[in-house]
């Protein structure tokens, strides 16, 4: 078997195995606490509605922030930004534990600490994944992701039962203390990491124009809009499940902190079952029959939780709901990453994030709300005919495959030289290209020119058009905005490998004895003499 076959290839890049290992911590110690925390409200509270929050509030952030976070992950150092997110996680951890400990936890207490410690993880989820491409070769990266979650996953499948019997023998306290402990290791891992990311000469993105830059991204790519459109129907759906999971314990099967541990651990199991089986399945199943595969048994596993009222048959769908968690979720992350290149990947995966939680924390709290009044098991039933929807959806918006897209940088841009001295903020810029086209390749080059159009926007450029000259019809002009020099000369930067097939089949197309002629233009306003006394201070042409 090949390295790339293999499902451990990416162990034999040392730090990514480092990593790997210190995270497994990590996670041992996020799952113990989120079973102290599901538990103690059951016992602080009566209402079911609330011990259903408790999921929604970690995910909550992760709707709110990721975008956010993603804007931080591409345009500052992400083992920095990650080393904030854990140390700030581990400051929450030591005070909910001593609120713990004395006793003066409130169930809207306990929802805001579990709110704040959703907010490090929308911090470092986009650093943290879109991290991966950085210690791995990108031939590794679908092996990466599966390892990622099969290591979630085997803490799952121990963890919770841990958690439980730690709650249970030395309360929720206890639980809350181990998780604090938990991220010792991966900060130390993450110092001793020293990547070596390449020089980008230019200034950073503002936050807000590196947001839009990734929204607009996500939105002039269908393949992206697809993944993020299924994540947020596969979030919303499957999140009754565990959502309800300590109801199901408590009141479908009259069990303790303990079952519902055991319960956690089979979901985990089957999920490592999953991240294991992924890669065999792509070799005879496409992508979309994957996902189908995974909506229908997560529903078949909520009917299960929801008629049984043995915990051993409860177990045994768990198992399959953990599998097809694993199995969706992996392909979703998989299929942005090899989608995106690398100057966007932070925002794309937190916009897929986004959604996936948001749908995860909406339907957390809907599924509440139905228990609340109708029962857990119905609220069960009903989510798993939402989840054979999600199935039937697949029809119209399938998944699409892995593609071997080289989406790194082309390099081919050279900033010109300018008469003018033009300063990185100066602007509107306004750039034409003149192109020479004979009458029989117009179909063609309109054609190819959408596809243009399409990575133009989707990379900065705005106000895009195409003209026709009336007078020499042979001669057509490509023309587009951005707000400053340094945007354009980003907007160029941004041009992967796989662009450059647009740019090979226009020159193709042009018939001039040149290569297309490049008007670079700066965009000025008029003013008429009798305005000029009314300006008190000097105009910026800059």
């Amino acid at each position: 078997m090949t390295d790339r076959k293999s499902p451990l290839a990416p162990f034999k890049h040392e730090t990514f195995r480092t990593i790997w290992i210190a995270s497994l911590s990590s996670n041992f110690g996020s799952l113990i606490q989120a079973v102290g925390a599901a538990w103690m409200m059951t016992t602080i509270s009566n209402s079911v509605d609330m011990v259903a929050l408790v999921q929604a509030s970690t995910a909550l952030p992760i709707m709110l922030f990721s975008l956010i976070s993603g804007a931080l992950a591409d345009n500052f150092n992400r083992r920095r930004v990650m080393l904030v997110a854990q140390s700030f996680m581990l400051g929450v951890s030591v005070l909910l534990t001593i609120f713990a400990y004395f006793s003066l936890i409130t169930p809207w207490l306990l929802l805001t600490f579990t709110f704040l410690l959703g907010c490090g993880t929308a911090l470092n989820n986009p650093s943290w994944q879109a991290s991966v491409g950085d210690m791995v070769p990108r031939e590794n990266l679908p092996e990466a992701v599966a390892l990622n979650s099969m290591g979630f996953n085997l803490t799952r499948s121990v963890g919770p039962a841990i958690g439980g019997l730690i709650v249970a023998v030395a309360g929720a306290a206890a639980a809350f203390a181990v998780n604090a402990v938990s991220y010792l290791p991966l900060i130390f891992a993450l110092l001793r990491w020293q990547p070596q990311y390449p020089p980008n000469p230019l200034p950073r993105e503002a936050l807000g124009r590196a947001v839009s830059a990734g929204l607009r991204y996500v939105a002039m790519s269908p393949n992206i809009g697809k993944v993020v459109f299924r994540g947020f129907v596969f979030g919303f759906s499957a999140s009754a499940v565990l959502a309800l999971l300590p109801l199901v314990a408590r009141d479908l099967v009259g069990g303790g902190p303990l079952v519902y541990g055991t319960m956690l651990g089979s979901f985990g199991i089957g999920a490592i079952g999953g991240a294991l089986l992924s890669a065999r399945l792509r070799e005879f199943l496409t992508s979309e029959a994957i996902v189908r595969i995974a909506f229908a048994g997560f529903a078949v596993s909520a009917t299960i939780a929801a008629l049984s009222p043995s915990a051993w048959t409860t177990n045994a769908g768990l198992l399959s709901a953990g599998a097809c968690w694993v199995l969706a979720l992996s392909l979703f992350n998989v299929t942005v990453q090899l989608s995106t290149p690398r100057w966007v990947v932070g925002r794309a995966l937190s916009l897929y994030q986004t959604t996936t939680f948001g749908g995860i924390a909406g339907g957390s709290w809907l599924w509440g709300v139905a228990a609340a009044e109708y029962g857990a098991d119905k609220a069960l039933l009903a989510s798993s005919v939402v989840m054979l929807l999600g199935a039937v959806i697949g029809l119209r918006y399938a998944l699409p495959e892995f593609k071997t897209l080289n989406l790194d940088p082309l390099n081919r841009f050279s900033e010109p030289l300018l008469a003018l001295d033009l300063k990185p903020r100066s602007g509107p810029i306004v750039i034409m290209i003149d192109y020479v086209i004979a009458e029989e390749d117009v179909p063609e080059f309109l054609a190819v020119m959408a596809d243009r159009r399409r990575v133009r926007i989707r990379d900065g450029a705005g106000h895009w058009a195409l003209m026709r000259d009336l007078e020499n019809p042979e001669i057509w002009t490509e023309s587009y905005h951005t707000p400053t020099w340094v945007e354009y000369v980003r907007h160029n930067q941004r041009r992967t490998q796989a662009d450059a097939a647009i740019g090979d089949r226009i020159r193709a197309l042009h018939r001039g004895v040149t290569d297309p002629r490049v008007h670079r233009m700066i965009e000025r306003q008029t003013i008429l003499p009798h305005d000029i006394a009314a300006h008190k201070t000097p105009i910026d042409m800059s």
